[in-house]
């Protein structure tokens, strides 16, 4: 990577919610990394191993959590405790902080001199728009049920306080550029999520099985594809873990098939073979179903959120210029309709490859650099910042 002589000699904190898998916001995470490799990472949680090469190879320091009993697989059930632990990590020699989160990382404290850019893969989903979605009374009770809503109140008050501590937002998609604004009351510039479109390669071929790769947790609505293909009879591939995933197997006929997360190559040789790729669940953005149109698959998702804005929606029999289908309701109706009709298109797999070459990853770290290069001129000219350091 060619050196950032702007930065003359600003010191560069990257700062990252948590490090326990390559999903994709460790995917953006990676390519700042690339674009700063000098840069020291901040983060609540780092699980040793469990991320790229490019991340693991730099000075890594996590907050307090990361020594707490259970860290490691159940890490989420200290989110009262997330907002204290990034505001006691120590930023105060940074000169351009970089944040990429989807719950406290955008809330970290910075020095007056310096400058924050954030990238949002969502507000804090869990307490605002999909509260109920984890929270609600079908799914905890007790003392619990007393309790959350408590904590949930502390955390929106604390996630609007804390945006102000940003300086310029960048979301994922239009659809949470709309929510920070909701939310928040900022603006945020729109830079699509990297995808490695060229880890997946052209395929004309198709099996006869669908195919879905998420983290099987509520919102996804993986119950929804279950329900209907256990009517159906149809092949179903299911890649993926989470809280949901014993549940989901217990309910399922031998028509259905989990994985756990594969390697690259594996989820690679999936989505090659299926039929089309499912998105039942509202995404942000959705790396997923970038992934399976640059295989030239179509995709059949739910008509809400970051699909709207990767998915090229057909709605007759020629499939030349579509990438997918959509269905309005997460009812096993809709979602059997649009099964049907993505069944009944010609589709052009060179076409839908080409879509996805859009989202690539190359796009993305020149459209983060130039943007980086900009705000950061913009506020020296400003005359906020002074190198070297005062006394140094």
């Amino acid at each position: 990577m060619e050196a950032m002589d702007w930065l003359k000699g600003a010191r560069v904190a990257l700062v990252h919610d948590w490090l326990t898998g390559m999903r994709g916001g460790e995917k953006v995470l990676d390519c700042l990394c690339e674009l700063f490799p000098e840069a020291d990472l901040f983060t609540l949680i780092h699980n040793r191993g469990s991320v790229s090469e490019r991340i693991e190879n730099r000075r890594i320091i996590p907050s307090f959590i990361d020594r707490l009993p259970g860290k490691k697989k159940r890490y989420r059930h200290y989110l009262p405790l997330f907002p204290s632990a990034i505001e006691l990590l120590d930023l105060r020699a940074y000169d351009l902080i970089l944040s990429t989160s989807h719950c406290v990382a955008k809330g970290v404290r910075t020095p007056p001199h310096a400058l924050h850019i954030s990238y949002l893969h969502t507000p804090m989903r869990y307490v605002w728009d999909m509260y109920e979605d984890y929270f609600g009374p079908e799914r905890v009770d007790g003392l619990s049920g007393k309790l959350i809503p408590l904590f949930a109140n502390y955390l929106r008050m604390w996630d609007v306080a804390s945006s102000n501590r940003v300086d310029h937002f960048l979301a994922n998609s239009r659809h949470v550029a709309r929510r920070i604004w909701r939310y928040y009351r900022r603006e945020a510039e729109v830079m699509y999520p990297p995808v490695d479109t060229g880890r997946f390669a052209l395929s004309e071929r198709s099996g006869d099985f669908y195919l879905i790769i998420s983290a099987l947790v509520p919102y996804k609505r993986v119950d929804l594809a279950v329900s209907l293909f256990n009517r159906t009879g149809k092949p179903l591939h299911v890649i993926g873990s989470g809280p949901e995933k014993e549940r989901l197997k217990s309910v399922s006929k031998p028509n259905i098939r989990f994985f756990d997360w594969l390697p690259d190559e594996d989820v690679a040789r999936h989505t090659a073979d299926c039929r089309a790729l499912l998105f039942p669940g509202e995404e942000d953005f959705g790396i997923v179903p970038v992934e399976a149109q640059a295989c030239g698959k179509p995709v059949i998702a739910y008509a809400k959120g970051g699909a709207l804005e990767t998915v090229v929606g057909c709605d007759g029999a020629d499939g030349r210029t579509a990438t997918g289908v959509f269905f309005a309701e997460q009812t096993e109706a809709s979602l059997e309709d649009a099964v049907r009709r993505c069944e009944t298109i010609a589709w052009d797999p060179g076409a839908i490859r080409s879509h996805a070459l859009k989202f690539s990853r190359e796009r993305f770290l020149g459209d983060m650099r130039t943007f980086i290069e900009s705000r950061w001129k913009e506020f020296q000219l400003a005359g906020r910042r002074q190198f070297p350091h005062p006394g140094a």
